[in-house]
């Protein structure tokens, strides 16, 4: 039902037509009088002044009109925000409006009540790699698309979360993770679908925030993404999380990228860690953290086996002749510790990794164990505050404020060593490294929470099972300068 509001006006004004002819003639007939008596004094001139208000009046009574009528001729749907704006009054947000949020954290899109939500986020990184005195591979040095990935995340009703990422950095597309989680309570939370195995602590770091561009020598002896399943949460107010997982299995630093199984095993997987002065607030050790993951499973065939273990600067230091198979009981564990105390940050994890090879099908199974460890600093000098999902900038860069974001600078020291019954039944000794050493140091500038560059140093020596390698890798140890321009959101 519509409401008329009555208008009071100086004398009736029967249609619109009529209203502004009238307006027209009158004021034609003012401005006549005005000219006319514009040549001497007139004592009515008190009368004119009046008059021309009363023409202020009525053009302004008009225009309400108008829009009475505008309001009345439009739907009903429309009349009450047509009213509002009558009114002068902003209308007020519909309760069942979809609610969208554009920020550095992805653009989100979310129902009224927050139950159901989209979340389309980003990472793109640009590399460079440029070495000194060794020659490299050509496609190893030069400039480089690391990773280029669209993150689709959402939820339904607050109990059904998914998420599905592309990867489009490299030679080829392939879907990095694609999973699903029932999210019954914070303590409970199952997962379906490909992810990290929960083993490696710098491998479960998110790509976006680690203190250097590649990961270390130590997660060289964890396997990476893993189809299965897993159940995990955080227990005791927080202070403890805990992942067990039934993966398909999968060789050391590979990725399942064929989204099924390659042999019958399985790798059950289990993970602990806790931060037990996570709640006090005033403590030193709020910022610790410790824990220990593990697996134990039985893989058949190539894919079972590492597929090549790799430097900072992503050349293969370590390979197993091609006619090795995996044909046996393969087990891991990896005691692991973070601390962050403000604006300084600590990672480390020591990590032993035995498999069962063979030379070739029908060839003695030999036990092989590799073991590395690796430790990480970082500092933020700016004085912001370092943490496992990196660092936001208090002053994000911008030249017509004169700031300048955020600067962080790291160090990490690592080594794996490999155990030297490979050689030279299952590992080349001029091609493959038995031990490596590393050591690196970086500089992380934040321009923004979403915009990061980075400069990495790196220098890797080699260790030969041979006194004479014909490898060029072994023959000059690997000294690099890593660049990474990256926006992450």
């Amino acid at each position: 039902m519509n409401t008329t509001t009555h208008l009071p006006a100086p004398f009736p004004v029967p249609h619109r037509g009529l209203r502004a002819a009238f307006a027209a003639v009158f004021g034609l007939a003012l401005a006549f009088v005005s000219l006319s008596l514009s040549a001497a004094p007139d004592p009515r001139d008190e009368e004119i002044k009046l008059l021309r208000e009363q023409v202020r009046l009525l053009d302004t009574r008009l225009r309400q009109l108008e829009v009475r009528d505008a309001v009345q001729a439009a739907p009903e749907t429309a009349a009450p925000a047509a009213k509002l704006a009558a009114a002068g009054k902003k209308p007020e947000a519909d309760k069942d409006t979809p609610k969208i949020t554009i920020n550095d954290r992805g653009i989100t899109i979310a129902s009224a009540d927050g139950d159901s939500a989209l979340r389309l986020r980003a990472l793109v990184q640009a590399d460079s790699r440029w070495f000194f005195d060794a020659p490299a591979s050509p496609s190893n040095e030069g400039f480089l698309l690391r990773r280029a990935r669209i993150i689709f995340e959402g939820q339904f009703g607050k109990l059904f979360q998914y998420q599905i990422v592309p990867e489009y950095g490299g030679s080829s597309v392939y879907l990095l993770d694609g999973n699903i989680t029932l999210a019954f309570a914070p303590e409970v939370q199952v997962k379906f679908g490909k992810f990290k195995a929960p083993i490696g602590l710098e491998l479960l770091q998110s790509d976006s925030w680690a203190f250097f561009p590649e990961r270390s020598l130590a997660t060289n002896l964890v396997p990476n993404r893993d189809i299965g399943v897993q159940i995990g949460g955080e227990l005791f107010d927080k202070t403890t999380e805990y992942q067990i997982a039934v993966l398909n299995g999968i060789g050391e630093g590979r990725s399942n990228q064929t989204n099924a199984e390659f042999d019958r095993g399985k790798d059950f997987v289990a993970r602990v860690f806790a931060r037990p002065f996570r709640n006090r607030k005033d403590s030193f050790f709020e910022g610790l953290g410790i824990g220990i993951a593990g697996s134990v499973g039985r893989q058949e065939g190539d894919l079972g086996r590492t597929s090549g273990y790799r430097t900072d600067a992503q050349q293969t230091l370590f390979s197993y002749r091609s006619s090795v198979i995996q044909d046996g009981t393969t087990w891991r564990y990896t005691p692991q510790l973070s601390y962050y105390n403000g604006p300084f940050g600590l990672l480390g994890e020591y990590v032993v990794s035995t498999v069962n090879l063979r030379a070739a099908a029908g060839q003695p199974s030999r036990e092989i164990t590799n073991k590395a460890w690796q430790v990480a600093a970082g500092y933020v000098v700016t004085g912001e505050k370092s943490s496992f999902n990196g660092v936001i900038p208090k002053n994000p860069f911008n030249l017509e404020k004169g700031t300048w974001g955020a600067l962080e600078l790291a160090a990490r020291f690592d080594k794996l060593d490999i155990d030297n019954d490979v050689f030279p039944v299952l590992a080349d000794p001029n091609a493959s490294a038995t031990s490596a050493s590393s050591w690196t140091l970086g500089a992380n500038w934040y321009l923004t929470r979403a915009f990061r560059f980075s400069l990495n140093y790196v220098q890797t020596d080699l260790k030969s099972a041979t006194p004479n390698p014909t490898g060029i890798l072994l023959r000059e140890d690997e000294r690099a300068i890593i660049t990474r321009a990256q926006i992450a959101f």
